[in-house]
């Protein structure tokens, strides 16, 4: 047979494109249309409703940057299209290939209520099938003219990024408003050679079964009648029939399709615009499910719920009526998808039960797996906390963007640091935004580790970020690809059921043990310095207003613990630790609100801490320690002088000198408090700091050397840092400055000023207190660079195996060499508030109140000795998509600790984060809980949340290995349990008098609620 692939595939392509697809709508007669632009921010319906609207024609730019134009449209359905399926199309103007970041719209009754959405990949209304005839319609079109903030392929910077300096030049133009006659059968045909062709090009050429396909195309092609698609369209599907109708192998791979739209919660538009995104995306989802009864849709968020809830009753409606039949699947039990490095142990947990709750109050489900496919990476403190909640499953996407190393399974079992293990899954198919193409399905065959072992993988299918979500055109494809030869088999059913099936037929699935590390977007530890340290703070402060509220509750009659306050602050935290608001990678504007709301966050739970401390009673000055370990150091009085105080764990001591075990001498630049000695350079680094328990030198170079990068990743500026960074950098060793600035005995100080580069200035008070061996480094930076990072580096005398970072709950450890290209990958990572190094009977660690992104790296020096360097990463200054992340002024503080232990590090992590607060305070009420035994941490003390007046303490064992210890308490005990996160029972907690005894395995984390004593 002569070889004719080449023809056909040509002609079966252009006859699709050219004359089958423009077939699809049979007729068409314009809607008239008028319009209103609305001024300033979105408005709701009833306002737009009675705003004054003028003629509109097609072809007309409209939209400003960040508008709102509301389009009324009119129109009659034609008397002789009776007994047709008529729809209204609507074309906004929609540009490029990406379904989100672009213009979209919701289409209203004239009585408010929403229709369905209009997007770049959905332009159909539904009006009537079959259609009577002189039906009349009109519609309220609320459209978006967001702006395509990457339309340059993320090149170059852009102003778009925030309403304030985007313009006001109208960025589309608006092509149709129709109302139109869709033919079914044309529709069909063109699903048929859509599905067809597509599996036909992924057959290797070999496969009987494309030739098979390809000359079925080309005997159906004869079938068309060029002059009359319509009429010919049915026999060219009946002749296609055979070819669709062959059933898969019995082999064949199966993708269990769940319908999926990812909706950031911000990222190239703000909050207020996601809000709006989600109600059209629900709507058209909703719709779909009326449409298709096997559709099963899984969507996750509850923040997103809550605004739909909140904004669109009518979707709202619609979504428990989805719900209830099966079709709408709630996962993933958070509030939001939250980035998976950043936040913090407890915010973690919040995010788990705040989440889970929302599902369970409003559909009465509760959610088994934790949904985060779009996360730079995820803690290792992962399983324990998803298993803690109640989860069975856990899926994540995002492994598949590793830059150097690919991830050896698609489903295994996930250990994290403590031993807990969650089925997990990630799908092969290598996106949460499948269409069912024949090249996704084959990807995913070709791609699936577990071959042998299983046999299925998940395919989320849907356009995300206001793309619409899924459409019956990918329905279609689903249908005809259910049972289909040469191709996976595509079942579409609630991920529940994926899980279950997956794990039943591979039980003993590999383990990956320790944290998902992603190979990319190591900036993302880093960016948007503000926001990272505004969340930090935020957590802290929480903690202490749960702290002191629950102590006020306990002792202060008539306190009332301020549950609505807290839940409401708590929530817009976790809002902000969303993937794309917490890393850094999102638009000017989001960024800009978040530290406007950090700030109001800061003021409020400040205002609540302090009501709380003022229900106490009136009688002093008192000293508030909201840190898990008693403190002996060094504060300022309301009058500025310093006072060296001891305060115990989670308690308060009154405002009264401690006598402190070495005064601080200053000499020249060198600061010594007995403890350690301190030598300040002319240049203005640490040239030395001497441990004088150990009697050893720290240093084995220049310390708190400031390394200023060139930073220009080969793309996603805001997300990448690149490894060439390290090969371009200037060192800060000009001072303008270098003075001392405090005196003994209780604290010496000297500081050090540099100007540098673009009008940056550092200034730096480096810091020795009595009774401590924290070198703090009070950094104030004016920061002007662009395409820049700023690190600060301590190398130390040590040969450190490996590093420990602290994450949620525990730390990781990594190893300091770079012997496989896994561990080289790892140049940039994460940590929390402190990283450890260290060698046999010696350890230091670094501390610091808000950065995440660090290095450490190990070299061999001429002496035989090892340098193990620690960098912690200051700021940076991407362009994108952000013109001016980073700009302007940041303050934080870091320290050196040597001679610390793990142990050493935990606690003064929480005191660096958690400061000594001064107040005047009566009484001396006893710390709401006391922790004994070495390891024995506790995270957060607050009132139970079902306001039975249980206190809650979730601890944790924070060294890596066993504990034994008591937790006492401040108040009458009369009973214990230990519950899950949600604060549900796992069981009786042994109670003695006034004390719990603990055991606990390494990195456990346990809950117990406390029922107060009368």
């Amino acid at each position: 047979m002569h070889d004719e692939r080449r023809r056909i595939e040509d002609r079966v392509e252009r006859l699709h494109s050219q004359r089958i697809k423009p077939a699809i709508y049979a007729a068409s007669v314009p809607l008239e249309v008028e319009a209103w632009q609305a001024p300033g921010e979105p408005v709701p319906f009833e306002e737009a409703a009675a705003a004054p609207y003028t003629p509109f024609a097609t072809n007309t730019p409209w939209g400003p940057p960040w508008g709102t134009t509301w389009f009324r449209m009119r129109g009659r359905v034609p008397a002789d299209w009776a007994g047709r399926r008529v729809e209204t199309v609507i074309d906004l103007g929609f540009v490029g290939d990406w379904p989100g970041n672009q213009a979209e719209a919701l289409v209203h009754r004239t009585d408010g209520t929403p229709l369905k959405a209009v997007n770049p990949l959905n332009h159909y209304v539904p009006v009537a099938n079959p259609a009577a005839g002189d039906e009349v319609v009109e519609y309220l079109v609320e459209a978006a003219s967001n702006p395509d903030v990457l339309a340059n392929g993320f090149a170059a910077p852009t102003p778009l990024g925030d309403v304030r300096t985007a313009g006001d030049r109208p960025l589309y133009t608006f092509r149709r408003a129709d109302l139109a006659v869709l033919d079914e059968e044309v529709w069909h045909l063109d699903l048929d050679l859509q599905v067809l062709r597509e599996l036909m090009l992924e057959l290797g050429e070999h496969e009987p079964r494309r030739h098979e396909i390809m000359h079925a195309l080309d005997r159906a092609m004869d079938l068309l009648d060029l002059d009359d698609v319509s009429a010919s369209a049915p026999a060219v599907r009946e002749s296609l029939r055979p070819v669709l109708a062959r059933p898969a192998h019995a082999s064949a791979h199966i993708l269990s399709g769940v319908g999926h739209a990812h909706i950031d919660t911000a990222w190239l538009w703000p909050i207020r615009e996601t809000k709006r995104k989600t109600s059209r995306t629900f709507a058209n989802v909703t719709a779909l499910a009326d449409e298709y009864e096997e559709f099963v849709f899984a969507c996750s968020q509850a923040q997103q719920y809550e605004w739909v809830r909140e904004n669109h009753p009518h979707v709202w409606e619609r979504i428990k009526r989805s719900v209830a039949k099966g079709q709408w699947a709630p996962v993933g039990g958070m509030w939001v998808e939250a980035d998976g490095n950043l936040p913090g142990g407890e915010a973690l947990a919040r995010q788990l039960v705040h989440g889970k709750r929302f599902f369970m109050d409003h559909f009465g489900i509760e959610t088994k797996g934790v949904w985060l496919p779009d996360s730079f990476g995820y803690t290792a403190a992962y399983p324990q906390l998803a298993r803690l909640a109640g989860n069975e499953w856990f899926l994540t996407q995002k492994i598949s963007w590793n830059q150097t190393n690919t991830f050896p399974h698609h489903t295994f079992w996930w250990e994290g640091i403590d031993g807990t293990r969650v089925f997990t899954h990630f799908p092969p198919i290598d996106t949460y935004n499948a269409r069912f193409s024949g090249a996704e399905l084959a990807l995913a065959v070709r791609n699936y580790a577990e071959k042998g072992g299983a046999t299925r993988s998940l395919a989320p299918f849907g356009w995300g970020d206001g793309g619409g979500g899924p459409t019956r055109e990918i329905m279609e494809r689903a249908r005809r690809l259910k049972n289909l030869e040469g191709s996976a088999k595509v079942e579409i059913e609630h991920p529940d059921a994926f899980f279950a099936k997956a794990r039943e037929e591979y039980p003993d699935a590999p383990v990956w043990a320790g944290e998902l590390y992603l190979e990319l977007h190591r900036a993302t530890y880093t960016t948007q310095a503000r926001t990272k340290q505004g969340n930090r703070r935020s957590e802290h402060l929480l903690r202490e207003a749960e702290l002191w509220a629950t102590t006020a509750a306990l002792h202060a009659p008539g306190y009332a613990y301020p549950y609505e306050r807290l839940d409401r602050l708590w929530k817009t935290v976790l809002l902000h630790q969303f993937h794309d608001i917490l890393p850094g990678s999102s638009i000017a504007w989001v960024h800009r609100e978040a530290e406007a709301e950090y700030a109001r966050v800061a003021r409020e739970l400040t205002e609540l801490t302090g009501e709380a401390i003022a229900a106490l009673g009136s009688g002093g000055p008192r000293v508030f320690n909201t840190a898990p370990r008693d403190r002996a150091e060094v504060v300022r009085t309301p009058e500025g002088a310093p006072m060296y105080v001891r305060v115990p764990a989670s308690g308060s001591a009154p405002l009264t000198p401690a006598e402190p075990p070495h005064p601080v001498t200053v000499e020249g630049r060198t600061l010594d408090n007995g403890i350690v000695r301190v030598q300040v350079g002319a240049d203005g680094t640490l040239s030395s700091v001497r441990d004088l328990r150990a009697d050893r030198e720290v240093l084995a170079g220049p310390g708190n050397l400031l390394r200023l990068h060139t930073d220009l990743p080969n793309c996603w500026d805001a997300w990448d840092i690149d490894k060439h960074y390290r090969n371009r950098y200037t060192d800060l060793l000009e001072a303008d400055s270098v003075t001392v600035v405090e005196e003994p005995p209780l604290a010496g100080a000297i500081r050090v000023v540099r100007s540098f580069g673009k009008g940056s200035r550092i200034t730096q008070t480096i810091t020795v207190r009595a009774g401590s061996a924290r070198i703090d480094v009070e950094t104030d930076i004016d920061w002007h660079e662009t395409e820049k990072i700023l690190k600060a580096g301590f190398p130390v005398d040590l040969r450190a195996p490996h590093s420990c970072a602290e994450i949620q709950f525990g730390h990781v450890q990594r190893p300091t060499h770079t012997n496989t290209s896994w561990e080289a990958a790892r140049f940039e990572v994460s940590g929390h508030r402190w990283v450890h190094i260290a060698e046999t009977g010696y350890g230091v660690a670094v501390i610091n109140d808000s950065t995440y992104g660090h290095d450490v790296t190990r070299t061999v020096r001429e002496d035989g000795g090892t340098t193990t360097t620690v960098r912690l990463s200051l700021v940076r200054a991407p362009r994108v998509p952000d013109p001016e992340a980073d700009q302007g002024r940041h303050r934080l503080t870091y320290a050196l600790l040597p001679g610390a232990t793990v142990e050493d590090a935990v606690a003064e992590g929480y005191a660096l984060n958690l400061p000594l607060r001064i107040a005047d305070s009566a009484g001396e009420p006893e710390p709401v809980v006391a922790a004994e035994g070495e390891g024995v941490t506790v995270e957060a003390v607050k009132l139970a949340d079902d306001g039975s007046g249980d206190v809650v303490v979730r601890l944790y064992e924070s060294r890596g290995g066993r504990a034994s210890g008591v937790l006492r308490t401040g108040f009458p005990l009369a009973g214990a349990e230990v519950t899950d996160l949600l604060e549900r029972p796992l069981g009786p907690a042994r109670a003695d008098g006034n004390a719990v005894p603990l055991q606990l395995r390494p990195f456990e984390v346990r809950t117990l609620r406390l029922a107060v004593g009368r």
